[in-house]
């Protein structure tokens, strides 16, 4: 049912498509003129003509040949002789020689790529997740402890400070005391 209407459908569109190319005009025998049948004569009519001239049926034969020349690689291979190509791979060969010894130890290698441990890169890579995030919620910890550490350390250096003021005023005048009772300070 559906290829029936997929198939009617075509039928209407290609209708369209006829009367808007030929418009209302008739055939010989008065129905409307339809491409597809136009284009079956207009196909028969060339492969006849094709069948009757010679030189048309060696043009088709020699279809190949005429491709290989119209390809731009052919004029490359007429142009450059092979003796050229020769020089070109030599002059190049130590790079050649080198890409060969790259591959070669890539396909030595081959085998560790096949291992477990490549194998089960996935199932690592959760777990360094994982451990990454560990890492950073413990380095924003250690910013914090030593943030504190440091505030302790700064608070310590200031009562150290304010403690040795203090016991110097108190030395201070426990001095001008002795002086004033006479007393000498023991030393």
């Amino acid at each position: 049912m559906d290829q029936k209407t997929s198939t009617d459908s075509l039928e209407m569109r290609l209708q369209t498509l006829e009367n808007r190319i030929y418009g209302e005009r008739k055939n010989k025998l008065g129905k409307p003129v339809k491409c597809a049948e136009s284009l079956a004569r207009i196909q028969a009519g060339l492969t006849n003509t094709a069948n009757k001239r010679e030189r048309v049926k060696i043009l088709h034969k020699k279809i190949e040949d005429l491709m290989k020349y119209l390809d731009p690689q052919f004029t490359d291979h007429i142009t450059v002789p092979d003796a050229m190509k020769l020089e070109f791979i030599l002059a190049e060969e130590e790079f050649l020689v080198s890409q060969a010894a790259l591959l070669e130890q890539v396909n030595s290698l081959q085998p560790l790529l096949d291992s477990t441990y490549i194998r089960d890169v996935p199932e690592h890579a959760t777990k360094l997740q994982r451990l990454s995030q560990n890492h950073i919620k413990q380095q924003d910890q250690t910013e914090t402890q030593s943030q504190e550490v440091k505030k302790l350390f700064e608070e310590y250096n200031k009562t150290m400070l304010l403690m040795s003021k203090q016991f110097t005023q108190w030395d201070e005048t426990l001095t001008k005391l002795e002086e004033a009772k006479g007393i000498r300070p023991v030393e």
